[in-house]
């Protein structure tokens, strides 16, 4: 593979030289016809063949055929273009592409392709108009005819002094051509970056004054949500100072009245057990002794005016917890306005962040494209150190490129103006970060706030307990008194069933049940005790005992039921 590689560099070397010279003397435009162009391509053909894989290639998709003409066309149309060597330079070095294709020992992969690409770089002086039918394309020979080199460098030996001139000129003629080429196109490159350049600065001078705007906006925004947070925060603090002297306050009456609802709750107990005591003592001289009914006439009195009393305590109690109910209401509502202040505040905090957030954007993208610019600018310092060393004997080309030293010089002082421009806007930068961390820590502030502010709502939730302890047990002490006032009215009642008396009460009189106090109507109707005369309802009158009236069983109520049978228990004859 080595020789191979040698030798088809001597051919390309041999083809690329004799179809300079000959075209040198020719001294006009080549046409496909032309011999040692054919050769040229001959060679060319067999070196982007060698090394070439069939089983791997996109020739499997396309006959073997369809890719000679393919690559016999490329071929002529880079040399009409003066192309060969750019595309053949381009195809070299993206050697990951083409060990798809070649093998590792190449002639493209290797040394010797390099080399064959700097020989191409001379065909660019040759002017070609070639065909590039599919017929002239298929009927070429792939054979490499050594004579015709031998017999041209015979020749050339020969003919060498007597085409000399001409070569000289002709060489001299399309050197210039090349080069006033070359010099156009690196003009034109030139000319089109600077105006990129002054459209990409003007583009930054606009956006930099816009972001100016939004940084005095953004400060202005600034100072007023500082001023803003400040009375915030003293109408917060002035707001807890006023809730925790009325949270005191509140403590110390609610501590007052916890004590007389304790003295009030002993004496309560103390007055039950007492009636407790009286009911038994009753009972037993009901039971031995009929004769004590005034007696016990003047202690009913004293245990209704007792009730009457203890129902006005009952009265200023509910009214009490009735006022601790409106104070804890006003306390709700404080704990909300300041509920709704802190979400406020953290609006107003996320809205700064957000600012911000925009502002390094920004800044980002103004750091990007001060870097495009400098890469630009990089770029073009090549281009005129390149257009130094190759036009450093003309005259013209030193004004162009004194001219393009000024160009850069005043995008040098853009630059510097665009640097400093970014050094501002960090500054501007960090002084927003200061003013996001003071707001941190005025959020701290208000979290700590926060803290006190759940305490005290803790502390209120747990004075509502308390006050919902008092209410069962006051609860519980109305239903003892209940209970007492039931068994009262048991022993008028049993009175009157001693004494013999019976008021008939009339069906007008009467719209509750005496017992359960329940309204009467349609679904719940009056029922006449046939005991007592009074009118209950069904639930509390539907029993059935005979009586020295009337010998069958007739309705009677709960209470007169309960005495009929302890007297029929007491007095079995």
């Amino acid at each position: 593979m080595a020789m191979e590689r040698t030798n088809l560099l001597n051919m390309a070397k041999l083809s690329i030289k004799g179809l300079i010279e000959s075209a040198l003397s020719f001294g006009r435009t080549l046409d496909s016809d032309y011999p040692p162009l054919q050769q040229f391509f001959v060679v060319m053909e067999h070196c982007l063949k060698h090394g070439l894989k069939v089983k791997k290639s996109f020739l499997e998709l396309t006959p073997p055929s369809s890719f000679a003409l393919r690559a016999r066309a490329w071929l002529r149309l880079a040399l009409m273009q003066k192309r060969l060597a750019d595309y053949l330079r381009l195809l070299i070095t993206r050697k990951d592409l083409l060990s798809d294709f070649y093998e590792t020992s190449a002639l493209m992969l290797e040394e010797e392709g390099a080399v064959i690409v700097g020989l191409l770089v001379g065909l660019n002086v040759i002017d070609a108009n070639l065909c590039v039918k599919g017929e002239d394309l298929d009927s070429q020979v792939g054979v490499i005819d050594f004579s015709m080199y031998l017999k041209n460098d015979i020749d050339d030996y020969r003919s060498e002094e007597r085409n000399s001139q001409i070569a000289s000129i002709l060489d001299q003629k399309n050197y210039v051509e090349e080069l006033n080429r070359q010099l156009n196109s690196t003009v034109h490159g030139l000319q089109g970056r600077v105006d990129s350049l002054e459209k990409s600065n003007s583009k930054l001078i606009e956006e930099l004054a816009i972001a100016k705007n939004n940084i005095i906006k953004l400060q202005e925004e600034n100072q007023q949500l500082r001023s803003e947070n400040n009375l915030i925060l003293l109408k917060a603090q002035q707001h807890l100072e006023v809730t925790q002297g009325d949270v005191s306050l509140e403590r110390d009456t609610y501590k007052q009245s916890r004590q007389g609802l304790d003295e009030m709750y002993n004496e309560a107990r103390r007055q039950l057990k007492e009636e407790c005591q009286l009911r038994q003592d009753v009972e037993n001289e009901l039971v031995v002794q009929v004769s004590m009914k005034q007696e016990m006439e003047l202690a009913m009195k004293l245990l209704e005016k007792d009730i009457h009393e203890k129902q006005d305590t009952l009265i200023g109690l509910r009214q009490q917890l009735d006022e601790v109910k409106a104070i804890n209401v006003e306390m709700y509502q404080k704990m909300q306005s300041s509920s709704e202040e802190m979400k406020k505040k953290n609006d107003m905090i996320s809205r700064l962040e957000e600012k911000t957030n925009q502002i390094t954007a920004t800044m980002k993208q103004l750091e990007q494209r001060l870097q495009e610019a400098e890469r630009h600018r990089t770029s073009a310092e090549e281009g005129t150190r390149r257009f130094k060393l190759d036009f450093a004997n003309k005259a013209d080309s030193l004004q162009r490129q004194i001219e393009h030293k000024e160009k850069l010089q005043q995008l040098e002082t853009d630059l510097k103006i665009e640097r400093e421009w970014r050094q501002t806007l960090q500054n501007d930068l960090h002084r927003e970060k200061d003013t996001v961390a003071q707001l941190g820590t005025e959020a701290l502030q208000i979290n700590g706030l926060k803290k006190e502010f759940h305490r005290l709502q803790d502390e209120n939730i747990q004075l509502k307990n308390i006050c919902e302890d008092q209410e069962q047990a006051l609860e519980e002490l109305g239903s003892k008194l209940s209970e007492s006032k039931l068994k009262i009215e048991d022993i008028k009642e049993a009175n009157k069933a001693l004494q013999g008396g019976q008021v008939w009460l009339k069906d007008k009189d009467a719209t509750h049940c005496k017992m359960c106090e329940k309204e009467f109507s349609i679904s719940r109707r009056k029922h006449h005790c046939r005991n007592c005369g009074e009118i209950f309802c069904n639930s509390c009158s539907d029993n059935e005992l005979p009586l020295p009236a009337s010998p069958k069983p007739v309705r009677v109520c709960d209470t007169c039921h309960a005495l009929l049978l302890q007297r029929c228990s007491s007095n079995p004859t």
